[in-house]
């Protein structure tokens, strides 16, 4: 069984990311089951900024993943494009850990887009309510996919902490799959590193 250590950047995404790729494992390898330790919470421009943080992230991660093991980090996107910066950021991360693997994914523009891309599967879980005109098409362009989903809560608002995790277990992972870019990257990282 294959060590997947996280690194992500808030604390929804603490209790979320495992719970996603549990489903993403269970639908893509399940022949190949995978051991995820709780992630490593960063303050994303610290860690990208400050290469002392940068350094003691990686080490710290690269020891919790063991040798067969790997490393995942998952950032959001905000403005960056996700594609140029995810190179640049992995470029860095292997320089500090060559010894080990590791893949960055780019959340285009939020964790949230994820879900925005299927909230067709959404609707009725949380309190959230979708309208009918809504299409996954856009799913990644909200600048604010937090407040996006805040605002179809039924008055409840969005909090990262509770609806995340609880959103990252309900989602229809294909249609999150057909309808953004950035969580297709997260599932063939996922395929190529833990196959």
């Amino acid at each position: 069984m294959k060590s997947v250590a996280c690194i992500v950047e808030g604390d929804g995404e603490v209790a979320a990311l495992p719970v996603l790729l549990r489903r993403i494992c269970e639908w893509k390898t399940p022949e190949n089951p995978a051991y995820i330790p709780p992630p490593i919470r960063v303050y994303k421009d610290r860690f990208l900024n400050r290469e002392g943080e940068f350094r003691r992230h990686l080490l710290l991660a690269a020891a919790k993943c063991g040798e067969n093991g790997w490393v995942l980090v998952v950032l959001d996107a905000d403005d960056d494009c996700p594609k140029a910066r995810g190179a640049e950021i992995l470029a860095r991360a292997q320089i500090v850990i060559p010894h080990r693997r590791i893949a960055v994914v780019l959340a285009n523009r939020e964790y949230e887009a994820w879900f925005i891309a299927a909230a067709r599967s959404l609707h009725g879980v949380r309190s959230f309510k979708l309208e009918t005109t809504h299409s996954n098409g856009d799913a990644e362009l909200p600048r604010n996919a937090k407040g996006w989903m805040s605002k179809r809560m039924g008055g409840a608002g969005y909090n990262e902490t509770t609806d995340q995790p609880a959103f990252s277990a309900q989602l229809d992972l294909q249609q999150a799959f057909d309808a953004s870019r950035s969580f297709r990257k997260l599932c063939s990282e996922w395929e190529k590193h833990q196959s």
